[in-house]
């Protein structure tokens, strides 16, 4: 556990020194039409809703899981404030839903997701309450589920438990990226090639960085899972959950 602690903490100092109010992946405050945060916002409610009923399940069946549950959400919150510079002024970070989501599955990861952008938003300046719904919908429901989605594909497959978080990781992190492209497309359409020229130009300006930032998200969230496993042998079946 003294690992992990020494990564988190390396992590944190990382995002003390380099947060920045700037246009990120988080849609900032106030960017989305009223009507399309509002959609966003009523899509992402019923999963955030099932998600307090699985949190509050996991714990009751297992109250030491409070820390796991803790050190996913720390994981979450730090990755997903960093930000590393894009093209055209934009940045680009890591997620880090993909190691709880192999952990606790994506239901809970849809609550630990949401806190940690509530928190962003607040004392941040990184996304929106405006645009917590669409935030939200994108890392917290869509990233954690198809990774989720991939990751039991692999492990059915009897791929290597380890290869098969990193995709969980990966995977997780480029679908949160394509669904906030489809967001912006939606509520910004090109004039020519209309929402699916958009998102493509969207994915173009994220995919610069972000194939490269998801492969270190997956790496690390290996990394991660190995410190867990060194220091709780007990918990190396929730993995296969």
């Amino acid at each position: 556990m003294k690992k992990v602690s020494l990564v988190i903490l390396t992590l944190l100092f990382l995002v003390l020194f380099t947060v920045k109010p700037v246009h990120a992946m988080h849609i900032m405050e106030g960017y989305l039409p009223p009507e399309s945060a509002l959609l966003w916002f009523v899509l992402f409610v019923p999963f955030f809703i099932y998600g307090l009923y699985q949190l509050k399940k996991t714990i009751a069946e297992d109250p030491s899981s409070k820390v796991w549950l803790a050190l996913s959400g720390a994981f979450v919150f730090i990755l997903s404030a960093l930000k590393i510079p894009s093209v055209t002024g934009s940045t680009s970070h890591p997620t880090g839903v993909g190691f709880g989501t192999a952990m606790f599955g994506p239901s809970v990861m849809v609550v630990l997701g949401t806190i940690c952008l509530l928190f962003q938003a607040l004392f941040l300046a990184h996304g929106g309450l405006t645009t917590l719904g669409a935030n939200g919908f994108s890392m917290a429901v869509v990233g954690p589920f198809v990774g989720y989605f991939v990751y039991k594909i692999a492990l059915g497959l009897k791929i290597n438990k380890k290869v098969a978080i990193f995709l969980c990781a990966f995977i997780a992190d480029l679908a949160t990226y394509l669904t906030t492209s489809l967001q912006l497309a939606l509520a910004f359409p090109d004039a020519e090639s209309g929402v699916l020229g958009a998102t493509i130009k969207f994915m173009g300006v994220f995919m610069t960085t972000q194939i490269p930032i998801a492969i270190i998200e997956g790496l690390l969230s290996v990394v991660i899972y190995n410190l867990v496993v060194s220091s709780n042998k007990e918990k190396v079946g929730v993995f296969e959950a």
